[in-house]
C-alpha cells in the first residue's frame, strides 16, 4: 500500500511511521504542504494521512487543489482543529475522513484501511458500534477489535454479513463448527448466549426468531426490540 503521511510534527511522525510500518503500512514521508502537493501530482497513492496546520501551505489547500486536480485519492485529515464548523470545512473540501488529535494509533490503522478499501470497492459490514474487517476477519468496534473468543468471533462475523437477515442455526452451525461431530445440537444455542452478552454496550442486540435462527440488530438505526 502506498500511504503518504504529511505532518511537520517530527516526533509524531517518527512514532507513527513505526506504528504504521509495523502494520505494513510503511509511509512516505514528508511535512511541507508544497512538497506534499508535489509529490501527489508525482506518484500514485492509495491514501493519504493530512495533517491541516503545515509549513509552506496549509492542509486544506493542499487538499483543496488535490481535489481540483480531479485526484480521488481518499484522504484522511488528522489535525487538532476539532471544531464542528473546522471539521465540516474539511469534509466539504474533500476529505474522506477526520481524526482529531490527539488520537489512538489502533484507531488511525483502522480508518486507513477502511477508507482503502471503500476507494478499491470492498464492500463493508457495520452493525451499531461494530465494523467487520473484511480483509482480516476481525470485528472493530469504534475502530478497535472486539475481545472475543474465536467461535464468538465466527458466529459474528457470519451474522454481519446478512444484515437485516435471520440466520438459521444450521447455517450457523456450519460457520462455526464446521464438520465438528463432537458438537451438540444446542452448541449455537449456547454459544449465542454468550455473545449476547458480549455485545452489551455494543449498539448491537442478538434476537432470537423461534423457528427461525438469530438476526443480529443495529440498535443505532432500528426501534428497540426485545428479545424472543
Amino acid at each position: 500500500m502506498q500511504l503518504l503521511l504529511v505532518e511537520d510534527d517530527l516526533d509524531l511522525v517518527d512514532a507513527l511511521s513505526r506504528v504504521l510500518a509495523s502494520r505494513g503500512l510503511a509511509p512516505v514521508c514528508c511535512a511541507d504542504g508544497q512538497e506534499a502537493l508535489a509529490l501527489v501530482r508525482k506518484r500514485s497513492f492509495d491514501v493519504i494521512v493530512l495533517d491541516l496546520s503545515l509549513p509552506g501551505m496549509d492542509g486544506l489547500e493542499v487538499l483543496q487543489r488535490i481535489r481540483d486536480a480531479g485526484m480521488r485519492v481518499p484522504v484522511l485529515v488528522v489535525t487538532a482543529r476539532g471544531t464542528p464548523v473546522e471539521r465540516v470545512q474539511g469534509l466539504t473540501v474533500g476529505a474522506d475522513d477526520y481524526l482529531t488529535k490527539p488520537f489512538d494509533t489502533e484507531e488511525l490503522v483502522a480508518r486507513i484501511k477502511a477508507l482503502v478499501r471503500r476507494s478499491q470497492g470492498v464492500e463493508e459490514f457495520r452493525c451499531g458500534h461494530l465494523q467487520l474487517d473484511t480483509v482480516t476477519g476481525a470485528v472493530l468496534r469504534s475502530g478497535r477489535p472486539l475481545d472475543i473468543a474465536p467461535r464468538e468471533a465466527a458466529m459474528l462475523r457470519t451474522l454481519m454479513t446478512r444484515p437485516g437477515r435471520p440466520v438459521s442455526r444450521d447455517d450457523l452451525f456450519a460457520a462455526v463448527f464446521g464438520d465438528d461431530a463432537s458438537q451438540q445440537a444446542d452448541a449455537v444455542d449456547v454459544l449465542a448466549h454468550r455473545l449476547r452478552k458480549r455485545l452489551l454496550g455494543t449498539g448491537t442486540t442478538l434476537l432470537t426468531m423461534r423457528g427461525v435462527g438469530y438476526l443480529l440488530v443495529d440498535e443505532l438505526a432500528s426501534p428497540a426490540q426485545e428479545p424472543a
